[in-house]
């Protein structure tokens, strides 16, 4: 049913492509907007981001809430669109919700980018940032992740997705105004703010198409 869904939303997305090339987002809830209004999400944010730019692209919405990387990997090939120009990625933090091994997660990922190198497509790669409550040791192999397979595939390394909001020099104002009642995903002015920190990134991943 969720593969099916995604065939949905991509054909429903085609006749928005002529504005630009398709760039899919793929992720989870915070690619998918969890809680969030149509109009809220991440993806409808870096759209008008892009459109006010002038950004030719039309961004395509692949997040599925709940998914870890091994979900994301059992649906590459339904996301990966024979129109799909380049390629946002953002996975891994429903991996560290659940505690799960960093290893499985580094080789999920590691699969899902293999498919995205053969087919010649860019990737930035969005990295999340294990928390210390799991101990050093899980926290520098989980992080570790990230930088390692954007320099085996020559993706594009971009700062975490919720740095902005984590950077914040007030934490706790942070988490009371940009983060919704869960403290794991963002409101709409938190997305604003990751939106203000992606987009030149994605700018650059855009510049990359029919360079790779």
């Amino acid at each position: 049913m969720r593969n099916l869904a995604l065939m949905i939303l991509l054909a429903l997305s085609t006749p928005a492509l002529a504005l630009g090339a398709e760039v899919v987002a793929l992720g989870d809830s915070l690619t998918a907007g969890y809680g969030l209004s149509p109009d809220e999400g991440f993806v409808p944010q870096l759209q008008r981001w892009l459109d006010a730019k002038g950004a030719a692209a039309t961004i395509v919405n692949a997040g599925v809430s709940g998914d870890t990387t091994a979900g994301a990997l059992a649906r590459i090939d339904w996301a990966l669109t024979p129109g799909a120009k380049a390629m946002i990625v953002t996975l891994g933090g429903n991996d560290l919700l659940r505690g799960l091994p960093p290893e499985e997660a580094r080789a999920n990922l590691d699969a899902i980018l293999t498919k995205v190198d053969a087919a010649g497509v860019p990737v930035l790669l969005v990295p999340m940032a294990a928390p210390g409550n799991y101990g050093p040791d899980y926290k520098e192999a989980f992080d570790a992740i990230y930088p390692d397979l954007a320099n085996k595939y020559g993706a594009t390394l971009a700062p975490p997705f919720l740095a902005p909001i984590l950077a914040e020099p007030d934490r706790q104002a942070a988490m009371n105004t940009l983060m919704q009642a869960d403290g794991i995903h963002p409101n709409a002015k938190g997305v604003a703010l990751v939106v203000e920190a992606l987009g030149p990134e994605v700018m650059s991943l855009i510049a990359r198409i029919g360079d790779d």
